[in-house]
C-alpha cells in the first residue's frame, strides 16, 4: 500500500506543532502516511501545489482559509456557511472541504459559555469561531482594523465594529484574538490603553496563538482566566485526522496528540 501524505499550507508555518499532532497518531495507530509543513507564498496556487505534490489531504493555516474555501470542487454544509476552509480531503479525484476550527474551538473551552463574546480579526479562522459561539447561542461581536472584510459578518446577522472606534467600555465575557498580532513577535491587536480597559473587565482571554503572547501576558497580568490556542489546535487536529482517514477514532487519541506536544 502507498504511503499516503498530508500537510499544513501556510505562511508561516515553520512554527506548527501540526506534524507533531498528525504523526503522533499515523505511528500509534500504525497508520502508512506522514505529515509535513509546505510555505504557500501564493494562494492562487493552493489548488495546483496540492495536487502536484501528490497528497491526499492538508490543513490550512494563516492567511489562506478563504483562499482554501475557493479552491475545493466540494464543501460540506458548515464550511459553506462560514466561508473558510481549514481541512480539504482528496476524494476520488476532487478537492473536498471541511473546517474544523469551530467545533476544535468549543471543545477547546472546556465548557464555558460566555453570554457575550468579542472576536479581534475578520479572517477565516474568526469566521468559524463567530458562527461556532453563534450556535451556541452567544452574543458575538467583530472587530477588525478595516471594514473590509466584515461586510461578509454583517452580512451574517453579526454585529461588527473597526478597532479605532471599539468602545474600551463595553463589557464582554470572552475576548478572543485571532489576528497574527504576537505571532512571531511581542505586538498588540491594537492600541494597548484600550484592550487593557477592555480586558479588565472580561472573565476568559483566550489567543488562537499557540504561545504566551503579549495579549496573553496582559491578561494574566490582570488576574483573568486567559488560554492559548494549543488545546484549540489539538482539538481540530484530531477532527481534521477523521476526515483524513475517513473513520472514527476513540477520543482518547486526543490524549497521545497531547502527549506529543507537552
Amino acid at each position: 500500500m502507498n504511503k499516503k501524505l498530508f500537510a499544513l499550507f501556510g505562511n508561516p508555518v515553520s512554527h506548527s506543532k501540526s506534524p507533531l499532532l498528525h504523526n503522533s497518531l499515523f505511528k500509534h495507530l500504525a497508520i502508512n502516511a506522514c505529515y509535513t509543513r509546505y510555505l504557500l507564498q501564493d494562494s492562487n496556487l493552493l489548488k495546483e501545489k496540492f495536487l502536484s505534490l501528490g497528497l491526499d489531504g492538508i490543513n490550512i493555516t494563516v492567511p489562506f482559509k478563504e483562499d482554501a474555501y475557493n479552491a475545493c470542487d466540494e464543501l460540506d454544509e458548515y464550511a459553506k456557511s462560514i466561508g473558510a476552509v481549514n481541512t480539504i480531503v482528496l476524494r476520488d479525484g476532487k478537492l473536498h472541504g471541511f473546517n474544523t476550527d469551530a467545533p476544535g474551538f468549543i471543545a477547546s473551552l472546556d465548557g464555558f459559555l460566555p453570554a457575550n463574546a468579542l472576536i479581534l480579526g475578520a479572517g477565516g479562522t474568526a469566521r468559524a469561531l463567530a458562527f461556532a459561539l453563534k450556535a451556541n447561542g452567544v452574543d458575538v461581536v467583530i472587530a477588525n482594523r478595516s471594514e473590509g472584510r466584515l461586510q461578509f459578518f454583517r452580512q451574517n446577522g453579526f454585529k461588527t465594529t473597526t478597532f479605532d472606534v471599539l468602545d474600551g467600555d463595553s463589557n464582554f465575557e470572552l475576548i478572543v484574538n485571532t489576528t497574527s498580532a504576537g505571532l512571531l513577535s511581542d505586538e498588540l491587536p491594537f492600541e494597548k490603553s484600550k484592550l487593557a480597559e477592555l480586558l479588565s473587565k472580561t472573565k476568559f482571554a483566550y489567543d488562537c496563538i499557540y504561545s504566551e503572547t503579549l495579549f496573553l501576558k496582559m491578561a494574566k497580568g490582570l488576574g483573568k482566566k486567559h488560554k492559548n490556542g494549543l488545546d484549540m489546535l489539538i482539538c481540530q487536529a484530531f477532527f481534521a485526522f477523521k476526515l483524513f482517514i475517513d473513520e472514527e477514532i476513540d477520543k482518547k487519541m486526543i490524549g497521545i496528540m497531547k502527549e506529543a506536544v507537552s
